[in-house]
């Protein structure tokens, strides 16, 4: 399947994947978090950087100290986004443009019509 071209349903197909699925089909990369912790923070790679591969879709987690936990929480986050993308889109009701609206419409119509006519030249002055 190409980037871009998915479908709800072919987010639907991915939502119902088992985490361990999900994970196998990612890229991971993980890097120091920043903000509080201190020490703790400064010296582990604990947060990590997931791209599932089929569908293109990053996530990051650095909520917890550990680098497991996050991971868990990446591919929660997957299968998060995967279902909200997986979501039919609504069906589109036709309206109809008001009858004020149309007349409105002509009458702009014909008052252009008649500044264009005053542009003319006379004809037999």
């Amino acid at each position: 399947m190409e980037t871009g071209r998915l479908t709800y349903r072919d987010y639907a197909a991915f939502a119902r994947q088992s985490a361990e699925q999900i994970a196998r089909d990612c890229e991971v990369q993980v890097f120091h978090a920043s903000g509080p912790g201190g020490q703790g923070v400064n010296t582990s790679d604990s947060a990590v950087r997931m791209r599932h591969l089929p569908t293109g879709i990053v996530v990051v987690s650095r909520e917890e100290r550990s680098q497991l936990q996050n991971r868990r929480r990446c591919v929660e986050k997957i299968i998060e986004v995967c279902r909200r993308r997986s979501r039919p889109p609504r069906p589109r009701k036709k309206t109809r443009v008001s009858a004020a609206q149309k007349r409105r419409r002509l009458e702009a119509k014909r008052a252009r019509g008649q500044v264009k006519q005053l542009r003319r030249r006379v004809e037999g002055e």
